[in-house]
């Protein structure tokens, strides 16, 4: 059974133009919190006026009120997020869905597709060469000063011809797209995502026994190759705690794959598990593999996974919320973050009335992003 869902071919981020970067001029915007709020005041009013008659002002528009924080804004929209520290695609399917909405007069529904827009999500290349999308994203988070986040899917034998169905025509063709990935990376800051299900369609026998051998050296490969990149972090997948219930399953295939050479292992790609449970799975498959992290996907666990003994729970399941936004600040000393590795309004697959896998679907987003609000 699958339970990722590829994105739509030719999905992949396009190049966005260059925000001009204000963080250097934010830096010296502290107040000076010893004078007197009066004083304070004055010389704020006589420095804003020298700036507008210098032209400057406008660039400082980025400093938050009296804070010194830079804004997060990373568009004409004012998408983005200040609480993390992960990139925002100001072009994303979710953001032109609100600029439409806009133009339509559906103002309502725009300010509630906002909570998706504004929101860091992570970017899934696609095609025979990932190397243009990754660099066009890297170089635009960092104007920004922030960190893109990717999926890495494109496995051979991926989903074992599911919904998802596809990947790399072989051996020597992932190793190719790989090496592109992370060229496109380069000396920028980068979170990879490495090959939802893969180790997981291994463990469950979906996958042919045949192609096991395969699929755990380059998943080895492709750690190495990506952790040649000096300011990029890779979490291999473990899967979900509602498909290999017992995380001891997973140990092994994991330490076959390469997890001691990764930052750590993702859970709940893709899916609706809350992040209590996927904290405690998260906990007991560390110990196995002698403390590592983990991160875990909240985009859609805002109310957890579909109740009952429903078939496919994991594919557009109806009335399921937003979960927690992305961020670093996760309270947990084993969790480095919480993301949004599936990107919320894109199907899961031909199934409930949805379009194809990785197809936006703006009534589906709208109704996670209202039930989150």
């Amino acid at each position: 059974m699958s339970r990722t869902a590829a994105p739509a071919a030719g999905s992949g981020v396009r190049p966005v133009s260059r925000p001009v970067r204000i963080s250097l001029l934010c830096h010296d915007c502290r107040p000076a919190a010893v004078l007197a709020r009066g004083v304070l005041m004055s010389r704020l009013i006589r420095t804003a006026a020298l700036l507008a008659a210098l032209g400057v002002l406008p660039l400082l528009a980025g400093c938050s009120e009296l804070t010194g924080k830079a804004s997060a804004e990373q568009g004409p929209d004012g998408l983005g997020d200040p609480d993390s520290p992960f990139w925002v695609d100001p072009k994303s399917p979710a953001a032109a869905q609100l600029r439409q909405w806009q133009r339509e007069g559906r103002g309502k529904d725009a300010a509630t597709l906002r909570q998706i827009a504004r929101r860091p999500v992570a970017l899934w290349p696609s095609g025979k060469d990932a190397g243009a999308t990754v660099r066009a994203a890297t170089r635009a988070a960092e104007k920004a000063d922030r960190t893109a986040v990717f999926v890495a899917y494109h496995i051979p034998h991926r989903d074992c011809g599911q919904h998802s169905a596809g990947g790399a025509e072989d051996a020597a063709a992932y190793q190719r797209w790989i090496w592109s990935f992370a060229e496109g990376i380069g000396n920028r800051r980068a979170l990879v995502v490495l090959e939802p299900d893969a180790v997981g369609h291994n463990v469950d026998g979906c996958t042919p026994p045949q192609y096991h051998r395969e699929r755990y050296e380059l998943l080895r490969a492709a750690i190495d190759r990506l952790k040649q990149q000096p300011r990029t972090q890779v979490y291999l997948d473990a899967g979900n705690p509602g498909w290999l219930k017992d995380p001891a399953r997973l140990a092994g295939p994991l330490r076959s794959a390469g997890i001691g050479r990764a930052d750590g292992f993702a859970l709940n790609v893709a899916n609706f598990q809350s992040v209590a449970v996927n904290r405690e799975y998260g906990h007991r498959l560390s110990r196995m593999l002698g403390g590592k992290h983990f991160v875990i996907d909240t985009s859609r666990n805002g109310l957890g996974p579909l109740t009952g003994n429903r078939r496919e729970g994991w594919c557009n399941p109806p009335g399921r919320a937003l979960g927690r936004p992305p961020t670093t600040a996760t309270g947990d000393a084993l969790v480095d973050a919480y993301l949004w590795i599936k990107r919320p309004g894109e199907s899961d697959g031909a199934c409930r009335g949805g379009p194809a896998a990785g197809t936006w679907w703006p009534d589906y987003a709208l109704g996670l992003a209202r039930r989150a609000a």
